[in-house]
């Protein structure tokens, strides 16, 4: 009669199994040793090998020349267990023997010494059923066996074993077998048989088995008797159930081109070629994990279980999709595999869990989302009643007006438009987004230098001065007060979005000697100001035309640390003048972004904090 080729080639010696090294290790040197334990628990997926390494340990344990690892299957007594004729070892199937009657049967046969060999051994295999009773009838006996009694309990469910019983007995965990050995077995066996496979055919063999060996034998044995001596990649993949290549062509092309009508269509030919849902839907699962591992460990990565073939073809998908989407995508395929475990429309609920990979791409992180809010913040304020343009800020917009600044040569400053339409004299233009209204100074101030202490502006002096509207680049040139420089600086910085660094600096003072910047900044705002130095350092760089040597200076009567090599801050006296003042909460309620906000989120202004009024 013919004989399957799972039995066929089933394992004789410990050599011969394939994987589980940990586990014949052990055995093969408890052997050897003579350190042979009365009770075992094989636990593990099943057809990994738990039943057969139980029969080559009653052979190694009955073996004619004594208990040897390294036994003969040729001869009698080896034979006899293989075949299942030794009265001495007895195999029992917990499922149908599973009583405390049942059990209390075989403790009377364990009072018999064996009747030709050295060991009595019993094979209890899916020994997870037995019952809570006779699991407590076992107890005794399996503490304190006879001395040539083995027990051998063989279990997919090794949580379902009882704490009392797995205590008595050594635990040795199987493992699914790794697709490599799996395929090395798969092409020793056909080689043996006389059949030709191509790698494809084999991987989709290999994955049929899942880390089984007995289950890819027996689909091999399948695809034979299906196809013959010549096993093609697309005809096994289709005995099997897999998806084929180019319907995974057109589940990838309809996400990435968003084609619901494509996708709908895969459904349709999924149903009427027979398929089963769940099936697919683990298959395409497991496709996207591919793509997800390869996307982060590269495409030769060793994670992915996939042949040859496709491994190519998932490759040239690899730069469609990012990470996060390939993320989303299987987990939408995780909660479609539940669904369908558990509905009765499972066309119905896999036609929308497929429509949710398509639309899934078009998704944007909440991270972006809120990214965009402060773009919108930057790109200034509404215009002011009346229908006036806005004053341009910045070195781009002056220099395309031709304009070149300088000291105001009309002694009436700049005007600003109030909240109720009428205008009041300012010393600077409207402020952007972001900007907060300051008074800078023109006149002439003395320069810092080294590490001198720069002495306090006469009171007569600073009121005397007059202020300006920049709307020009700053010249580079030294100039001592820093006027024009420091508002080159605040629009630098505020076109850069950080308005909390240009507030900062608002309260400051700036004096410029070629490439020697020192900035007189309040103790209050001196730790922004270091937190965004490479920001201060990137805006003066255009402004004094050269990498700047910037000296940072308090006005306590202490230094609050040293920076750079070449920065020292030096005690200065806090200037009298400050920024003009406009309504810090009509500001706050026109900003865009806390416009989009109240409109995203229906909410409201509670407070408003000038965060200038802590300089005063």
């Amino acid at each position: 009669m013919y004989q399957v080729i799972a039995r066929k080639y089933r394992p004789q010696t410990f050599d011969k199994v394939v994987g589980q090294d940990h586990v014949k290790r052990t055995l093969c040197n408890a052997i050897d040793q003579g350190r042979i334990a009365h009770g075992y628990i094989f636990s593990g997926p099943r057809g990994t090998g738990k039943t057969t390494m139980a029969r080559i340990l009653a052979m190694a344990l009955n073996f004619e020349d004594g208990p040897s690892s390294s036994l003969d299957p040729e001869t009698t007594v080896c034979k006899e267990i293989a075949s299942g004729a030794s009265i001495d070892v007895v195999e029992i199937d917990a499922a149908s023997n599973r009583r405390i009657d049942d059990i209390r049967e075989l403790r009377q046969s364990v009072r018999f010494r064996p009747v030709r060999d050295r060991y009595k051994v019993f094979i209890i295999d899916e020994a997870h059923q037995i019952t809570s009773d006779a699991f407590n009838a076992l107890l005794k006996t399996l503490e304190e066996p006879p001395e040539w009694a083995v027990f051998v309990l063989c279990t997919t469910e090794p949580q379902a074993i009882p704490a009392t019983i797995a205590s008595r007995c050594q635990s040795f965990a199987f493992q699914a077998i790794a697709q490599a050995e799996v395929l090395r077995h798969l092409r020793t066996i056909c080689k043996s048989e006389g059949v030709e496979a191509d790698d494809d055919a084999l991987a989709a063999l290999a994955l049929a088995g899942d880390g089984s060996i007995r289950d890819s034998l027996s689909a091999l044995d399948q695809s034979i008797a299906a196809f013959g001596q010549r096993l093609e990649s697309g005809e096994v993949r289709d005995l099997l159930g897999a998806i084929p290549s180019e319907m995974s062509e057109r589940i990838l092309t309809a996400i990435r081109d968003a084609d619901p009508a494509g996708m709908l269509g895969v459904v349709d030919n999924l149903f009427r070629t027979g398929r089963h849902p769940q099936h697919f839907c683990g298959e395409l699962t497991r496709q996207f994990r591919n793509l997800m591992v390869m996307k982060v460990g590269g495409p030769d990565t060793r994670l992915v279980t996939a042949g040859p073939g496709e491994r190519e073809a998932a490759r040239a998908w690899l730069a469609e999709f990012s990470i996060e989407d390939l993320t989303r995508y299987v987990q939408i395929l995780l909660a479609l595999y539940q669904d369908l475990q558990q509905t009765m429309q499972q066309r119905f609920r896999l036609e929308v869990g497929l429509l949710k990979l398509v639309y899934a791409g078009r998704l944007r992180p909440i991270e972006e989302v809120l990214s965009g809010l402060g773009q919108a913040s930057r790109r200034g304020p509404p215009r002011p009643p009346g229908g006036s343009q806005p004053v341009a800020a910045g070195p781009r917009a002056d220099r395309r007006a031709g304009r070149h600044a300088g000291p105001a040569k009309s002694s009436t400053a700049p005007s600003i438009p109030t909240s109720d339409g009428s205008r009041e004299p300012d010393s600077v233009a409207q402020p952007t987004s972001g900007e907060t209204v300051s008074e800078v100074s023109s006149g002439p101030q003395p320069a810092a230098s080294g590490a001198e202490t720069s002495a306090p502006e006469p009171q007569a002096d600073r009121s005397s001065r007059s202020s300006t509207t920049a709307t020009e680049a700053p010249p580079t040139a030294k100039d001592a007060s820093g006027g024009e420089q420091l508002k080159a600086l605040l629009r630098s910085i505020e076109e850069t979005g950080e308005s909390f660094l240009s507030d900062a600096l608002r309260s400051s003072r700036l004096e410029v000697d070629g490439l020697a910047v020192t900035i007189h900044i309040p103790e209050e705002w001196m730790a922004m100001v270091e937190l965004q130095e490479p920001v201060l350092e990137a805006a003066l760089l255009g402004i004094v035309g050269g990498k700047p040597d910037v000296r940072l200076v308090v006005d306590s009567g202490q230094q609050t640390g040293q920076g750079k090599a070449q920065r020292r801050r030096i005690v200065a006296a806090e200037p009298t003048d400050r920024p003009a003042r406009i309504d810090a909460r009509q500001r706050a309620q026109e900003d865009p972004a806390v416009l989009e906000y109240r409109k995203r989120f229906h909410g409201r202004v509670a407070s408003v904090t000038d965060l200038r009024e802590r300089t005063k």
